[in-house]
Protein backbone atom coordinates (compact mmCIF):
# COMPACT_ATOMS: atom_id res chain seq x y z
CA UNK A 1 0.00 0.00 0.00
CA UNK A 2 1.37 3.53 -0.98
CA UNK A 3 2.46 5.52 1.91
CA UNK A 4 0.02 8.75 1.09
CA UNK A 5 -2.89 6.18 1.28
CA UNK A 6 -5.07 6.96 4.11
CA UNK A 7 -7.11 3.77 5.26
CA UNK A 8 -8.67 5.33 7.73
CA UNK A 9 -10.12 7.99 6.02
CA UNK A 10 -10.61 5.37 3.49
CA UNK A 11 -12.42 2.97 5.59
CA UNK A 12 -15.05 5.74 6.79
CA UNK A 13 -16.05 6.88 3.61
CA UNK A 14 -16.56 3.44 2.28
CA UNK A 15 -18.56 3.29 5.80
CA UNK A 16 -21.01 6.34 4.83
CA UNK A 17 -21.42 5.07 1.02
CA UNK A 18 -22.71 1.96 2.54
CA UNK A 19 -24.85 3.42 5.00
CA UNK A 20 -26.33 5.49 2.57
CA UNK A 21 -26.54 2.79 0.13
CA UNK A 22 -29.40 1.58 2.08
CA UNK A 23 -31.35 4.17 1.45
CA UNK A 24 -30.44 3.51 -2.50
CA UNK A 25 -31.03 0.34 -2.71
CA UNK A 26 -34.80 1.48 -1.68
CA UNK A 27 -34.99 4.34 -4.31
CA UNK A 28 -33.03 2.04 -7.00
CA UNK A 29 -35.21 -0.72 -6.53
CA UNK A 30 -38.22 1.30 -6.83
CA UNK A 31 -37.03 3.51 -10.17
CA UNK A 32 -35.86 -0.07 -11.88
CA UNK A 33 -32.03 1.18 -11.19
CA UNK A 34 -31.21 -1.62 -8.71
CA UNK A 35 -28.90 -3.63 -11.63
CA UNK A 36 -26.99 -0.40 -11.76
CA UNK A 37 -26.82 0.05 -7.96
CA UNK A 38 -25.64 -3.66 -7.77
CA UNK A 39 -21.99 -3.25 -9.10
CA UNK A 40 -21.81 -0.20 -6.85
CA UNK A 41 -22.28 -1.88 -3.90
CA UNK A 42 -19.71 -4.95 -5.25
CA UNK A 43 -16.68 -2.27 -5.50
CA UNK A 44 -17.91 -0.80 -2.21
CA UNK A 45 -17.73 -4.69 -0.46
CA UNK A 46 -14.38 -4.97 -2.98
CA UNK A 47 -13.10 -1.65 -0.84
CA UNK A 48 -13.92 -3.07 2.93
CA UNK A 49 -11.86 -6.42 1.70
CA UNK A 50 -9.68 -4.37 0.55
CA UNK A 51 -9.23 -2.55 4.01
CA UNK A 52 -9.57 -5.95 5.69
CA UNK A 53 -6.16 -7.16 3.99
CA UNK A 54 -7.24 -8.52 0.50
CA UNK A 55 -6.83 -7.43 -2.63
CA UNK A 56 -8.76 -4.68 -4.85
CA UNK A 57 -10.44 -5.93 -7.96
CA UNK A 58 -10.07 -3.83 -10.68
CA UNK A 59 -12.80 -4.55 -12.74
CA UNK A 60 -14.96 -4.63 -9.55
CA UNK A 61 -13.74 -1.22 -9.22
CA UNK A 62 -13.82 0.30 -12.48
CA UNK A 63 -18.13 -0.59 -12.52
CA UNK A 64 -18.75 0.62 -9.07
CA UNK A 65 -16.28 4.14 -10.47
CA UNK A 66 -18.87 4.19 -13.98
CA UNK A 67 -22.26 2.97 -12.23
CA UNK A 68 -21.37 5.94 -9.84
CA UNK A 69 -20.47 8.80 -12.59
CA UNK A 70 -23.98 7.76 -14.57
CA UNK A 71 -26.48 6.55 -12.01
CA UNK A 72 -27.73 10.08 -10.91
CA UNK A 73 -28.39 10.94 -14.46
CA UNK A 74 -30.13 7.45 -15.26
CA UNK A 75 -32.21 8.08 -11.71
CA UNK A 76 -35.69 10.28 -12.81
CA UNK A 77 -35.41 13.40 -11.17
CA UNK A 78 -38.98 13.46 -10.92
CA UNK A 79 -38.73 11.24 -8.23
CA UNK A 80 -38.49 12.02 -4.66
CA UNK A 81 -34.93 11.27 -3.50
CA UNK A 82 -33.34 12.31 -6.49
CA UNK A 83 -30.82 14.66 -4.91
CA UNK A 84 -29.73 12.41 -2.52
CA UNK A 85 -28.73 9.85 -5.51
CA UNK A 86 -27.13 12.11 -6.77
CA UNK A 87 -25.12 12.77 -3.14
CA UNK A 88 -24.19 9.42 -3.20
CA UNK A 89 -23.07 8.81 -6.39
CA UNK A 90 -20.54 11.27 -5.75
CA UNK A 91 -19.62 9.91 -2.59
CA UNK A 92 -19.30 6.50 -4.27
CA UNK A 93 -16.64 8.35 -6.69
CA UNK A 94 -14.75 9.98 -4.50
CA UNK A 95 -14.33 6.63 -2.09
CA UNK A 96 -13.37 5.03 -5.18
CA UNK A 97 -11.00 7.66 -5.96
CA UNK A 98 -9.71 7.15 -2.87
CA UNK A 99 -8.29 3.85 -3.06
CA UNK A 100 -6.13 5.11 -5.68
CA UNK A 101 -3.70 7.50 -3.95
CA UNK A 102 -1.12 8.16 -6.91
CA UNK A 103 -4.38 9.64 -9.11
CA UNK A 104 -6.32 11.40 -5.98
CA UNK A 105 -7.47 14.74 -6.28
CA UNK A 106 -9.95 14.25 -3.00
CA UNK A 107 -9.57 14.02 0.52
CA UNK A 108 -11.70 11.76 2.34
CA UNK A 109 -12.95 14.91 3.99
CA UNK A 110 -14.05 16.31 1.14
CA UNK A 111 -15.63 12.69 -0.09
CA UNK A 112 -17.60 12.85 3.24
CA UNK A 113 -19.00 16.56 2.37
CA UNK A 114 -21.00 14.23 -0.21
CA UNK A 115 -22.64 12.19 2.35
CA UNK A 116 -23.78 15.33 4.23
CA UNK A 117 -25.03 17.07 1.44
CA UNK A 118 -27.11 13.84 0.40
CA UNK A 119 -28.21 13.85 3.99
CA UNK A 120 -28.96 17.32 3.73
CA UNK A 121 -31.25 16.87 0.13
CA UNK A 122 -33.69 14.63 1.68
CA UNK A 123 -36.69 15.55 0.54
CA UNK A 124 -38.83 15.52 4.38
CA UNK A 125 -38.13 15.33 8.05
CA UNK A 126 -37.11 11.89 9.18
CA UNK A 127 -37.84 10.18 13.10
CA UNK A 128 -35.04 8.26 13.69
CA UNK A 129 -33.88 7.63 17.17
CA UNK A 130 -33.76 11.42 18.43
CA UNK A 131 -33.24 12.78 15.19
CA UNK A 132 -35.64 14.51 13.09
CA UNK A 133 -33.13 15.02 10.10
CA UNK A 134 -31.56 12.79 7.95
CA UNK A 135 -28.45 15.68 8.22
CA UNK A 136 -27.88 15.66 11.69
CA UNK A 137 -28.58 11.25 11.64
CA UNK A 138 -25.75 11.67 9.07
CA UNK A 139 -23.89 13.40 11.39
CA UNK A 140 -24.20 11.45 14.82
CA UNK A 141 -23.28 8.35 12.43
CA UNK A 142 -19.87 9.83 10.82
CA UNK A 143 -18.53 10.70 14.42
CA UNK A 144 -19.77 7.01 15.99
CA UNK A 145 -18.16 5.75 12.83
CA UNK A 146 -14.91 7.01 13.34
CA UNK A 147 -15.40 6.45 17.33
CA UNK A 148 -15.91 2.71 16.73
CA UNK A 149 -13.39 2.43 14.51
CA UNK A 150 -10.43 3.94 16.83
CA UNK A 151 -11.49 2.08 19.62
CA UNK A 152 -12.98 -1.56 18.23
CA UNK A 153 -11.00 -1.69 14.36
CA UNK A 154 -12.32 -2.13 11.00
CA UNK A 155 -15.05 -5.14 12.30
CA UNK A 156 -16.51 -3.07 14.82
CA UNK A 157 -16.49 0.11 11.93
CA UNK A 158 -18.44 -2.76 9.40
CA UNK A 159 -21.02 -3.94 11.75
CA UNK A 160 -21.79 -0.57 12.59
CA UNK A 161 -22.27 0.23 9.19
CA UNK A 162 -24.76 -2.49 8.28
CA UNK A 163 -26.98 -1.84 10.81
CA UNK A 164 -26.82 2.40 10.34
CA UNK A 165 -27.48 0.93 6.47
CA UNK A 166 -30.96 -0.99 7.90
CA UNK A 167 -32.00 2.30 9.42
CA UNK A 168 -31.22 4.26 6.15
CA UNK A 169 -33.22 1.44 4.07
CA UNK A 170 -36.44 1.48 6.61
CA UNK A 171 -36.24 6.12 6.50
CA UNK A 172 -36.65 5.19 2.49
CA UNK A 173 -39.42 2.69 2.78
CA UNK A 174 -41.34 5.16 5.34
CA UNK A 175 -40.40 7.95 2.47
CA UNK A 176 -41.92 6.12 -0.54
CA UNK A 177 -44.61 4.07 1.38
Amino acid sequence: MDEAFDAAGTALCCAAAIRLGGAVQVLTTRSGLLDHYSPIMAGLENITAFLDGRGLDDDLLGSAFAESWSLDARYPAELAGHAFVKGWSSLVFGTVVLTRSKQQNITAAQTLEFASKAAASWPTAVHIGSFDSLLRFEAACQQEAEARMQEDGLPALWKLTENRSKQYRQTTEQLIG
